[in-house]
């Protein structure tokens, strides 16, 4: 009785795909930027609401919650690049 093609077929060797570039590690200040940047925004937000809504600036009114939170997306959004 014959047997099956398909049984015999053999298949390409395993090629592993091309090596990836060198990561290039950030610079020294990266890491500490990022977290100044997420404190500051934290300490910005709280010292908005336990002065009740007079300081940092409070010309500015309620638009001082949009700095804290610029400054701490701007701190997070580092930290996603940070190798």
């Amino acid at each position: 009785m014959p047997e099956s093609k398909g049984r015999e077929r053999k298949s390409a060797a395993y090629t592993p795909p091309p090596a990836s570039k060198a990561t290039v590690p950030n610079p020294r200040w990266w890491a500490p930027t990022f977290v100044t940047l997420l404190v500051l925004g934290l300490i910005w937000i709280v010292v908005y609401y336990i002065t009740e809504y007079q300081y940092p600036i409070g010309s500015i009114g309620p638009w001082n919650l949009a700095v804290g939170f610029v400054l701490l997306m701007s701190g997070f959004i580092m930290t996603m690049r940070w190798r």
